[in-house]
């Protein structure tokens, strides 16, 4: 089956849902037959970041890094799923930039829900001051201004979130309907 490539580009704070999301897309272009691979943001750290740490310079150039890989596979008919924080703007517009169908999904969630939910017990350490760098408690993190899609983890399912990511894509001639 011939299709376009293009990113998939999630972004949002930890526990959001952008893995969750992410990983129900792969399963689905995949069992629709289209050519998909998902970049983790901590698959891409043990593999292609190794000695990063968590600066904002160490941060950009990790997510440099997913964004070319990301282009590569796309330009090679390869949907490109990304999942990482990618907390700053400027890095995600430049990849935009730089790309030909670069489809950007802000997986919105609000802090104190996510501090409520927090599976991994991450935020109470960062609130406690043992993480440093931890985005949107020490660290900034800079939602997009004009996303493609945007969906909101804590009001709506996960289904209703992939069906609207689905709608956008399909709505842009990126994927067919099912």
């Amino acid at each position: 089956m011939h299709h376009k490539g293009f990113i998939l580009w999630f972004t949002g704070l930890s526990g959001a849902g952008k893995s969750t999301l992410a990983e129900q897309l792969l399963a689905q272009f995949k069992s629709s037959g289209y050519r998909v691979e998902l970049l983790d943001g901590d698959e891409i750290r043990t593999n292609l970041s190794k000695g990063l740490g968590f600066s904002k310079e160490d941060r950009d150039t990790n997510i440099r890094r997913i964004g070319f890989v990301a282009r590569l596979l796309a330009r090679n008919g390869v949907i490109a799923i990304t999942a990482a924080i990618s907390p700053y703007r400027q890095i995600r517009d430049e990849i935009r930039a730089l790309s030909d169908h670069f489809v950007e999904v802000y997986v919105e969630c609000p802090l104190d829900t996510l501090i409520e939910r927090d599976t991994k017990g991450l935020y109470q350490k960062a609130i406690a001051g043992q993480i440093e760098h931890f985005t949107g408690i020490s660290d900034p993190y800079e939602p997009p201004l004009n996303p493609e899609v945007t969906v909101h983890t804590d009001c709506e399912s996960v289904s209703d979130s992939v069906a609207r990511i689905e709608q956008y894509l399909m709505d842009h001639d990126l994927i067919g309907d099912p």
